[in-house]
């Protein structure tokens, strides 16, 4: 979607402030946002695309003003109602200082979460899957603009490239966010000369390599 979340490309969006010794958290409930997050993730009620497209479902002007645990926060509030977790009159009882009424088995408990995270996932899919492009092969990025959740960034639409290499069959995520369907298919690493999406004042020599799937992309004829 053309959400804030998508600002590659974009300019006067100010630097990117590094910041010295800076701790993994800011304060102790940026902790357990993301304790709760993983806790309520195990409960299989939705996947990885569907937490991102969660977060970036967000008003623009909202989405800037947050820190970034915040709209973790933002997010699973949405899953959790959306879901049937708790109703939204639940979250705005406890913001009170009440409690909700519906109480569950945790899917995660203190003792199996480091073996969850040293497990990790992954989005490849053991299928074979035949692939729409080659290595040298021209495309050209649909310049679609979806509602819903995907990794095809605005800045390479309608731009054109050539596969560097093919990175194997992968879940496709804008499907994955909308129903669960992993709609397998081959993802690709896409070369871009940097004056194709910046112009001409970019250098000449610079190249830009961007993971996109299949249907992220069209075939150009063979340059001449």
């Amino acid at each position: 979607m053309n959400g804030a979340q998508d600002m590659g490309g974009m300019q006067c969006m100010g630097p990117v402030e590094a910041e010295a010794n800076e701790p993994v958290f800011h304060g102790a409930w940026e902790r357990r946002v993301l304790a709760v997050t993983l806790a309520m993730g195990a409960f299989g009620r939705w996947n990885i695309d569907m937490a991102r497209f969660s977060r970036e479902d967000t008003p623009a002007a909202d989405y800037l003003r947050r820190s970034y645990y915040e709209t973790w926060l933002y997010g699973l509030e949405k899953l959790l109602v959306e879901k049937d977790f708790v109703g939204r009159d639940e979250i705005e009882a406890a913001l009170k200082g009440g409690h909700a009424e519906r109480t569950a088995e945790p899917a995660l408990t203190a003792k199996t979460v480091l073996p969850v995270l040293a497990k990790g996932s992954s989005a490849r899919v053991d299928k074979e899957v035949t692939p729409r492009f080659a290595t040298g092969d021209r495309v050209r990025v649909w310049n679609r603009h979806p509602t819903g959740h995907t990794r095809a960034p605005r800045y390479v639409r309608g731009h054109t490239g050539v596969i560097d290499r093919d990175h194997g069959v992968f879940i496709f995520p804008d499907s994955h966010a909308r129903d669960g369907n992993q709609n397998p298919q081959h993802l690709y690493s896409v070369r871009f000369a940097a004056t194709e999406l910046w112009g001409p004042e970019a250098a000449a020599s610079d190249k830009v390599y961007v993971d996109l799937w299949d249907d992220y992309l069209e075939r150009l004829e063979a340059a001449p």
